[in-house]
């Protein structure tokens, strides 16, 4: 990808039976266990604002990071350089968790939900995308509008589906035109995007969250921080969501995107995809005319391939997949089964719907709806769909064990990584953030550049240090 990827992951829980009952929520008690118990990381000792006390969370021996946040378990995977690193990262924080319920016995009533909504109280909860982008990019109302039109329409294979819609009377937007009952949409984000671009992430829900924060040297580096995606199960999913998007990215910074795709309203187009419920959704653009967003998803894969087919083996598996993707959408859907989730659940629910006789307002359907997003291999429906062989076997090798606990080998999670086993090794005074580590009594030790492995830095900060000698 040339670039480095990460993912924040929100997750719901469900708890029943005996579970239900006691002092401490189940997030509080799992973030606990796998600090304290299962030693995955090490807890932060220092605020890291005025949300993040000493406790909330801490840094992961595979340079990702576990915090509470206002109640919920958050994963962030460490940076990564690849695809498929950016998934199998990204899987590592459901199987921590779902090894920590394991472990502490209670998988059967506890139950951590990878979505974005809450059917009960219409609340929702994100997965957030960053990338890294050169800062000498300068952002123009073209090259924005291109963006934007690209994000709204790429649910068209990211989206995780959901029943039923948000109710406008919750949320600061107008009801759409001639709008009915929704029974079965494409994206869980779409109903709760309220603006195309905004500084702030919780009151006012952009596509592109505008905040100048880059991690990193902000002299070299942006960081581009999406709120629209939604968590998917389908490890194939994650891997379209992220390969598609970081080469819409390079088509960006090179100047080679496509000029006559710009939306008349990204936020309304977002919704009338989603609500659409088909992929097969018309949009306007802002020249006047309409095309499908299915179209439009078609011409930034043709410019992409002209500009981009052949640099890598990584590059032409993403343009392989992502055409194979789109010829499905419009022929035979079915071939998408356990890759695209809203495909994959619509299809589970429809089966379902149509053999009990019920309809889509059902409260049965919003709980199959939660349970296709449940992360125990043995109780989420997802796991019980048979995939076809190509995407039945990427699904499958996603899944490594030793990303819970081992970084990438190839950005700065890996020395970040290292300096949390050594601190494990020693109860001394540390302060671990996404670019820095700094030890009582050592020199503090930027770590701007997340190409940069950082390990020899480190060894030397740690192993010559007073405490460490």
């Amino acid at each position: 990808m040339n670039r480095v990827v990460g993912i924040e992951t929100e997750y719901g829980c469900l708890v029943s039976g005996e579970a239900a009952h006691g002092p401490d929520a189940w997030p509080a008690r799992v973030k606990n266990y796998l600090f304290k118990k299962a030693k995955a990381g090490v807890i932060d000792l220092h605020y890291r604002d005025y949300e993040e006390p000493p406790g909330n969370g801490g840094f992961l021996l595979n340079g990702g990071r576990l915090y509470i946040d206002m109640g919920h378990l958050e994963y962030s995977s460490p940076e990564c350089r690849t695809v498929e690193d950016s998934v199998a990262f990204d899987l590592a924080g459901d199987q921590l968790l779902q090894s920590a319920l394991e472990a502490l016995g209670v998988s059967e009533e506890v139950s951590f939900i990878k979505n974005n909504v809450d059917h009960h109280t219409g609340a929702t909860f994100g997965c957030h995308e960053n990338y890294l982008m050169k800062r000498e990019l300068q952002f123009s109302p073209r090259l924005l509008g291109t963006l934007l039109s690209f994000l709204a329409t790429r649910q068209l294979f990211t989206g995780a589906g959901r029943v039923g819609q948000a109710s406008p009377l919750a949320f600061d937007f107008e009801p759409m035109p001639n709008a009915g009952t929704v029974p079965f949409q494409l994206s869980q984000r779409a109903d709760h995007i309220v603006n195309d671009i905004y500084q702030w992430v919780q009151f006012n829900r952009a596509i592109i969250n505008a905040r100048d924060e880059p991690l990193a040297d902000y002299r070299k580096y942006r960081r581009l921080h999406l709120l629209i995606g939604d968590s998917n199960m389908s490890p194939f999913a994650t891997a379209l969501k992220i390969g598609t998007t970081a080469l819409v990215l390079t088509l960006l910074e090179e100047g080679s995107l496509p000029d006559d795709v710009i939306l008349l309203d990204a936020v309304l187009a977002t919704r009338q995809i989603s609500h659409e419920g088909t992929g097969h959704a018309v949009v306007q653009l802002e020249d006047g005319r309409t095309r499908s967003a299915l179209d439009i998803q078609q011409e930034f894969l043709a410019h992409a391939q002209y500009e981009l087919g052949g640099r890598d083996e990584e590059t032409d598996w993403i343009l392989e997949s992502w055409a194979f993707t789109l010829d499905a959408l419009a022929n035979k859907p079915e071939l998408l089964l356990g890759g695209v989730d809203w495909v994959s659940k619509k299809w589970l629910l429809e089966t379902f719907r149509e053999s009990e006789g019920l309809t889509w307002q059902d409260p049965w359907l919003q709980s199959l709806d939660l349970e296709y997003h449940n992360i125990n291999p043995a109780r989420g429906l997802f796991f019980a769909l048979t995939a076809a062989k190509g995407i039945g076997e990427f699904n499958q090798r996603m899944r490594q064990p030793a990303a819970m606990l081992q970084p990438p080998a190839d950005t700065r999670a890996c020395g970040r990584g290292l300096a949390v086993s050594m601190f494990q090794e020693r109860k001394l005074p540390y302060v671990i953030n996404w670019d820095s580590i700094s030890l009582d009594n050592t020199p503090y030790l930027p770590m701007p550049d997340p190409f940069e492995t950082y390990e020899g830095h480190l060894r030397n900060l740690l192993e010559t240090s007073p405490e460490f000698t």
